[in-house]
């Protein structure tokens, strides 16, 4: 799929999960639902980091350019090192590595890590990268126009506000994790979702999506997982624009509600 239906994707999952909390008794405050969500939308961008004309390769300048360059030559070694008799031969390493539900768990782990280690400024850093993406995301049309100065000052801006409003008492800092230090932990959750939310969309596609690697099936280990070919689509076709996009919408909409007890 294409950037926007990711975002949006990544939004909704949130935004359902939130509604899944609240059923299980752990309902989110709504600064937790809000910043989870846009953390969510960011996050499912970051899987194409493996591609140079991605929306997350172009977004932080040449930080990000060089940082695609080397996930993908990463991506790609992993991939010849454990490809099976049945894998094809490839000549780049775009969906492989970073589109697996090890990589989703792994970038989600480390920004617990960080968020836990790295207090308030570790923090800011992680809502800073998810702002900018959500923004790039979500508001892709504005975001195009723009220059990138004025999207990272949206981005910072934002990540500085919403770090104040959570840190507030009762606004979510320790939700699910209780404890005193296990503030923030839960910022990792979002940013596995919002990967596996990605990799779920770029399976419904033609290519398909290895979310399972490293687990073999059959004579592949990268089998690229996916509905019955007539039911794929190419990414950016009018399923996506025109149904999934309005799905996701209304689909968030409903999660938003029933996670703030509004219904």
């Amino acid at each position: 799929m294409m950037g926007p239906a990711h975002s949006l994707s990544g939004a909704a999952a949130w935004l359902g999960a939130g509604a899944a909390a609240a059923a299980l008794d752990h309902a989110m405050p709504w600064p937790v639902l809000v910043v989870g969500a846009l953390i969510c939308s960011g996050a499912a961008l970051a899987p194409d980091l493996d591609h140079k004309a991605a929306t997350i390769s172009r977004a932080f300048g040449p930080v990000s350019k060089t940082l695609c360059e080397v996930v993908d030559k990463l991506s790609y070694a992993v991939y010849k090192a454990t490809r099976k008799a049945g894998d094809p031969r490839r000549t780049g390493g775009h969906r492989t590595l970073t589109h697996t539900w090890l990589w989703a768990v792994l970038i989600g782990a480390g920004a617990s890590a960080v968020a836990y280690t790295g207090g308030r400024w570790g923090v800011l850093a992680i809502l800073f990268v998810h702002m900018v993406l959500a923004v790039e995301g979500l508001l892709w049309k504005a975001a195009r126009v723009s220059s990138d100065v004025l999207v990272w000052l949206l981005g910072a801006t934002s990540a500085w506000m919403l770090a104040g409003i959570l840190d507030q008492p009762g606004n979510g800092a320790n939700w699910l994790f209780t404890q005193p230090g296990q503030e923030y932990l839960w910022l990792g959750l979002p940013i596995v979702l919002g990967a596996l939310v990605h990799d779920i969309g770029d399976a419904l596609t033609v290519s398909g999506c290895p979310v399972l690697w490293p687990i073999p099936i059959g004579r592949k280990r990268w089998y690229p997982l996916g509905p019955p070919k007539a039911m794929r689509f190419k990414a950016g076709a009018w399923v996506e624009v025109k149904v999934l996009m309005p799905v996701f919408m209304v689909a968030g909409g409903i999660g938003a509600a029933f996670a703030l007890n509004l219904v």
